[in-house]
């Protein structure tokens, strides 16, 4: 028996909102969606308009000033490049025995696939990140301790101070571990933790040092000489006026496979990203201690 009764758009806004809940690189918050537009195709650029500083000069009274000056275009383009799917079968006589909602919890289970595979595309975006905003680099990462971390991380928010980044909305994103560094510090302690409940819905696990605190398994690991991958890893923090995304689930349709008594269901979910401003995000390397 095929799907009855199959409404494409209710498929297609049930799996954003299940991608939205998910994300933690890509949530509300951490990155902008602020120039979205309409996408229709992997391939679509998104426009996003800036305009060069302009020049301030000293006046004298009675005297002239300068020729006007030609403003600058600092127009950039977030390519909608991502392209990611699921295709997958119930069998018509396992549908028979099995839950009704089955297919409703493989659909979720196919949008969380899609979201953290969207989030580690988000989270590759640090390398964009301004050079004087570096502490560590791959070949050399921080060796962080349980008496450093805190430290490192107000390191982190002097170097957004320094980048005139605005103070509210500040967030740094850590691996687990750094996280258990930090529990083991009396001032990440004594600055208050966050509700069971936040925790759970976006990662967040605290604040301190300025920063809104949470923690992912996608925080970046890089590959270095020694082949210790594993062990190297980037603390990222920022704010959402850093980076955008853009992205739009769609084409989700059910179908019957020709070589088979099954339904199916096949989705695709186009998304891009794009620094721009370098200037509002921060990496710190950092090794997990041994």
């Amino acid at each position: 028996m095929a799907i009855n009764n199959f409404i494409p758009t209710i498929w297609s806004a049930r799996l954003l909102e299940n991608l939205q809940n998910t994300l933690v690189f890509g949530q509300a918050g951490v990155m902008n969606t602020d120039y979205e537009g309409e996408i229709s195709a992997c391939g679509d650029t998104v426009k996003i308009n800036n305009i060069g500083a302009v020049s301030i000069g000293d006046y004298t009274k009675n005297g002239t000033i300068t020729d006007a000056e030609e403003l600058t275009d600092a127009t950039r383009n977030l390519v909608i490049n991502q392209a990611k799917y699921f295709n997958f079968k119930i069998d018509d006589i396992d549908k028979i025995q099995q839950n009704p909602k089955l297919m409703d919890a493989a659909m979720k289970e196919a949008a969380y696939g899609l979201a953290n595979t969207a989030d580690k595309h988000y989270a590759s975006q640090y390398v964009e990140a301004a050079a004087n905003n570096l502490i560590g680099t791959d070949a050399a990462p921080i060796a962080v301790t349980k008496e450093t971390a805190y430290d490192y991380l107000v390191d982190l928010s002097t170097k957004l101070d320094e980048a005139n980044v605005p103070a509210d909305g500040r967030w740094v994103i850590v691996p687990p571990f750094y996280e258990g560094l930090l529990l083991k510090d009396s001032r990440f302690v004594a600055a208050g933790t966050s509700t069971t409940d936040d925790r759970l819905a976006n990662g967040l696990v605290g604040r301190a040092a300025g920063f809104n605190i949470l923690k992912s398994n996608n925080a970046p690991k890089v590959t270095v000489a020694d082949g210790a991958a594993e062990e190297n890893f980037k603390v990222i923090a920022g704010h959402q006026i850093a980076w955008s995304r853009a992205e739009q689930a769609k084409n989700a349709e059910a179908y019957r496979p020709e070589n088979s008594f099954s339904d199916a269901l096949k989705g695709l979910h186009l998304y891009g990203s794009k620094v721009v401003r370098p200037e509002a995000l921060a990496v710190l390397s950092v090794k997990r201690p041994s």
